[in-house]
């Protein structure tokens, strides 16, 4: 048993397809089932089952694929810590981000990072609040920019920004001129514009109004906040964002922002899974976070 089969059959388990999972290790569909077959006869059982449409695990192959993944993620972290030890001068840290914290808060750290530490590649992963989790939880990114709650217990974080959430309205709204803060309850009968599902944003806004005892009524859904802001410029509606987002008025096109008389917040964490072993280039670049967002006042 060979470690690149291993990672074989877990590419075919998370793929569900010969073909797909071949053009992702780069090795041809006849080699990648030779080598399965190859697997199965020496294991002496079955780890998928096969049709002409599908191709699912037995319960073998879950086992298989579950020992599998924590063997491949133990000879990763093993290279890291040697890596480290060795005072290797290159490395890689591969680094999650929601799209709003990726647009706001990197461009502050990764050219700190980089000056202090440019042997170091940084690659990004953007998705959803969901799939960083996942992707996370699986060791398919180092550490990832999350907000709480997080739903994985599997995942370990630390917190590094409080932030307040504001109303975002249109510029001719007539709770534009409010000079106060204003009740959520107040915006029972407003058009929302929300974040699509998986963000984890969006559920934030929807238990804002839930708290404040109504359902939002959602008119539009985007997967990027920027979209969010300028629909809310537009007069389509009104949206909770970040503050963070408030800072930034290089245009014209902007909302109007308020405050929220029950001042709520959002938590942003940077995650990892538990028991991980976090690199010297992880570390570094925790501490580098944790001093730009301190540095930001």
């Amino acid at each position: 048993m060979e470690l690149r089969q291993l990672n074989y059959v877990i590419q075919i388990a998370h793929e569900k397809n010969f073909s797909r999972a071949a053009e992702k290790l780069h090795i041809a569909q006849p080699s990648l089932s030779q080598q399965l077959s190859k697997l199965e006869q020496e294991i002496g059982v079955l780890l998928f089952r096969r049709t002409t449409n599908s191709v699912e695990l037995t319960q073998a192959g879950q086992v298989f694929v579950e020992k599998s993944q924590a063997i491949l993620d133990a000879v990763e972290q093993l290279k890291q810590e040697m890596d480290d030890m060795a005072q290797m001068r290159r490395g890689r840290l591969v680094v999650g981000t929601l799209p709003i914290t990726g647009s706001h808060i990197l461009p502050l750290v990764l050219p700190v990072f980089g000056a202090h530490y440019p042997q170091i590649e940084v690659v990004l992963v953007e998705d959803t609040t969901a799939k960083l989790e996942q992707l996370t939880a699986s060791g398919g990114t180092d550490l990832s920019l999350l907000s709480l709650p997080l739903i994985d217990s599997s995942l370990a974080y630390e917190p590094f920004l409080e932030e307040e959430i504001c109303l975002a309205v249109p510029p001719k709204h007539p709770l534009a001129g409010r000079t106060g803060p204003i009740d959520i309850a107040e915006l029972l009968d407003e058009p929302f514009i929300v974040l699509k599902r998986g963000q984890g944003f969006r559920q934030i806004a929807i238990e804002l109004c839930e708290q404040a005892g109504f359902q939002p009524r959602v008119v539009f859904e985007s997967s990027n906040i920027e979209t969010v802001q300028s629909l809310v410029a537009g007069g389509m509606g009104i949206a909770f964002v970040p503050q963070m987002l408030t800072r930034v008025k290089s245009a014209d096109f902007v909302p109007a922002y308020l405050r929220l008389r029950s001042k709520p917040t959002r938590t942003l964490v940077i995650a990892s899974r538990k028991g991980r072993y976090l690199s010297k280039a992880a570390d570094a670049f925790i501490r580098t976070l944790n001093r730009t967002i301190s540095n930001m006042g």
